[in-house]
């Protein structure tokens, strides 16, 4: 949680003093050189869900940059865990029972 809260401070100070974009992107590596682009769109949601943090431009801006960054990783790829094409449809699958044979539908007249 360390890590997280310092990426946080980074991108609220950021937005603080007026950085927005890529201006508080860079702000925010810059004070946290280890930190990957995933970890900045988690500690900006973490910083949307701050009852502490009122500002409304402030919330603007990490929610734009949230939202950029995360469409950016989605365009490039880089998400690793949505593999949704090897998903099968919802209904393709059969229902089974609790024994676990597949289970038919009555025919309606």
């Amino acid at each position: 949680m360390g890590e997280k809260r310092k990426v946080y401070e980074a991108l609220v100070d950021g937005a603080t003093e007026g950085l927005s974009g890529g201006a508080l992107f860079d702000y925010v590596t810059k004070r946290c050189p280890k930190t990957s682009s995933k970890k900045i769109v988690r500690a900006a949601l973490l910083g949307l869900t701050d009852p502490h943090l009122r500002d409304r431009n402030i919330l603007d801006t990490i929610y734009a940059l949230a939202i950029k960054h995360r469409m950016d990783e989605f365009r490039e790829g880089e998400d690793g865990d949505d593999d949704r094409e090897n998903w099968p449809a919802p209904f393709a699958r059969g229902t089974r029972t609790k024994i676990g044979k597949p289970t038919t539908q009555p025919a309606r007249p």
